[in-house]
């Protein structure tokens, strides 16, 4: 009877374990625009996986491997930060590619629960994105999803690094690099 009663006990602290933990939850984002261009003049603007001119906080970019899967390319950011990412999937007829951050700086050092944690350039981890464009009869919609987990990975994360911050900061992406590439082709 006692190992029966220690047993429901140590099954009963494992399931409220479980139940009260807090991880970070995967977040979406996902911005569409309608722009008033064909879809290969808005392709031409942003096929070329090493060329990131048409999002304007981007100051420059390097990269190896071109449009091929696995091809790596480093953001110099505006502020300075950089991130570096890889191709993932790209379908020139599609006119779509798929991509995933895998190295960022950091913008800042910060002192949370008694230990010194970077801040990344991004406020994301494990982020995976795709933009792909759909022709609607002489317009062009730009659909652009991410998918990431905040920055800070343990339980009651700083607020530069929450989910709040993190969904702010992928919204500012993709909405400012939508709306310039769609001022750029309506030019």
């Amino acid at each position: 009877m006692k190992k029966i009663i220690l047993f429901v006990s140590v099954l009963l602290f494992f399931f409220t374990s479980i139940a009260s933990a807090h991880g970070p939850v995967r977040q979406k984002a996902e911005e569409k625009i309608t722009i008033n261009a064909p879809a290969e003049k808005v392709w031409a603007l942003i096929k070329d996986f090493g060329d990131m001119s048409w999002h304007p906080d981007i100051f420059n970019t390097t990269i190896t491997g071109g449009n091929t899967k696995g091809a790596v390319r480093v953001l110099t950011l505006k502020d300075g930060g950089t991130i570096t990412e890889e191709l993932k999937k790209y379908d020139d007829k599609k006119m779509s590619y798929a991509y995933k951050i895998t190295e960022m700086s950091s913008s800042k050092t910060i002192t949370h629960a008694g230990a010194e944690e970077k801040v990344p350039a991004l406020p994301v981890n494990d982020y995976a994105a795709s933009i792909e464009l759909a022709d609607k009869g002489g317009k062009t919609e730009v659909i652009w999803k991410a998918g990431y987990y905040r920055a800070y990975m343990n339980n009651n994360p700083p607020e530069e690094m929450n989910e709040e911050a993190a969904n702010t900061a992928v919204k500012a992406v993709l909405e400012t690099g939508l709306l310039n590439l769609k001022k750029l082709a309506e030019k």
